[in-house]
């Protein structure tokens, strides 16, 4: 009699091959586990499974002779060149679209996360990791992390407010300044801004007070990353002297 080896499996991300799944928690290799499954030794949700095919999620219970097997989640790094009108966060209860939306089109997401916030009409460099030691230190202020702004204002700055960005400008929150701040075209309506706080709109709210309209605001580089050969909506793996320069980041 056929044994019935239909197993149900919970609807979640990433999915694995079920001995990339063994593989992955350090108890054997791949075709050590082959060999597991085939004997009957694997048991998923509850029920032994000799189709070594089948897929599994990190939710999906995987046990071999009692003992429940967990893989050790890799630390993944992206950086997103994010496009306007997404929110930066895994997902949104009013339904807008979020930056995480566009990753799983064409990749498993699970445990990824953003690091920090961009308004959902910012675009630029954001960051995409499941790495929580890097994330608490980028967004911590006292390891003052720099960033660098392309501001489009509804008309051109003028000089006494182009000093005062530099100089201090009064805030509800306090007096703030950008750390240094250019003028990029001919009309003074374009500025480059570099800054460290990582307060909520900073860039927006110091323009605002001095009577201007931001109309568009584009991040171009954040924790030594930039945007540089991806679109909008494209992101791209950090490469290893990226990720080891974030890691030496220090106070």
């Amino acid at each position: 009699m056929k044994k019935n080896n239909k197993v149900k499996q919970t609807k979640t991300e990433p999915n694995f091959r079920l001995n990339q799944f063994i593989a992955k928690s350090g108890l054997c290799s791949r075709r050590k586990a082959d060999e597991l499954i085939k004997s009957g030794s694997v048991k998923v949700n509850g029920k032994m499974v000799v189709d070594m095919g089948i897929r599994v999620g990190l939710k999906d219970r995987v046990e071999l002779g009692g003992k429940v097997l967990k893989p050790v989640q890799e630390k993944e790094y992206f950086i997103l060149n994010k496009p306007k009108n997404t929110i930066t966060s895994v997902n949104d209860d009013k339904g807008r679209k979020t930056v995480m939306e566009i990753f799983s089109k064409e990749m498993d997401i699970r445990g990824l996360y953003p690091v920090g916030r961009l308004d959902r009409n910012t675009s630029g460099v954001l960051l995409i990791t499941n790495d929580g030691e890097i994330t608490n230190k980028l967004i911590h202020p006292s390891f003052k992390v720099k960033k660098i702004y392309k501001v489009t204002l509804d008309k051109p700055i003028e000089g006494i407010h182009f000093e005062q960005v530099t100089k201090g400008v009064d805030l509800e929150d306090g007096v703030f300044s950008f750390d240094k701040a250019a003028i990029l075209n001919d009309t003074k309506t374009v500025l480059g801004v570099e800054l460290h706080s990582g307060k909520n709109r900073i860039v927006r709210r110091t323009f605002e007070m001095l009577g201007y309209s931001v109309k568009q605001l584009d991040r171009v580089f954040f924790a030594g990353l930039d945007k540089k050969g991806l679109r909008p909506g494209q992101f791209r793996k950090l490469r290893k002297k990226e990720i080891l320069a974030l890691k030496t980041i220090k106070k």
